[in-house]
């Protein structure tokens, strides 16, 4: 049998820190399963967002990949991950046909990474997704306490 948490102990499960946890879980869920449903994913990179094998973490690519290619040290840095991490991330979206290392024209000892066709439109299929998953949290909560939690983030995130 469970013992019943000792009420001065209740903070630990709703402080802000945990609710915004799980409201950004649920949001990169719900983003990810609109994705697995957009008939402009291919079918293959679909297929692995249905069956859970395409992460948040993944996401990070998606969110922080320059348009015109980054390096994988300014994309790890972006994301907030280490560079091993995100040369592995890197190299699944290669091999799923997202993103691919081609040489930096400024420097030629280093490489970009960068959108493949089918990684834009990913990337387009994300911002739909974003797109849907913003209108349907402003549906859940008001639009007024919606555009307080954006302006409130935005601030507390900016700091």
């Amino acid at each position: 049998m469970q013992a019943l948490p000792h009420p001065d102990d209740a903070w630990r499960q709703t402080h802000l820190g945990r609710l915004m946890g799980h409201a950004l879980r649920r949001f990169d869920e719900r983003v990810l399963t609109l994705m697995a449903h957009n008939i402009e994913v291919p079918l293959a990179l679909s297929n692995l967002a249905a069956r859970a094998q395409v992460s948040a973490a993944h996401i990070h690519i998606t969110r922080h990949l320059a348009l015109e290619g980054s390096r994988l040290t300014d994309l790890a840095a972006s994301a907030g991950m280490s560079k091993q991490a995100m040369a592995d991330l890197v190299t699944q979206c290669e091999a799923w046909g997202l993103v691919r290392r081609e040489p930096d024209p400024l420097d030629a000892r280093a490489r970009r990474v960068c959108f493949t066709a089918t990684g834009l439109a990913w990337l387009q299929a994300f911002r739909d997704a974003v797109a849907q998953a913003e209108s349907e949290f402003r549906q859940a909560v008001g639009p007024e306490v919606a555009t307080v939690v954006a302006l409130g983030l935005e601030a507390y995130a900016g700091a």
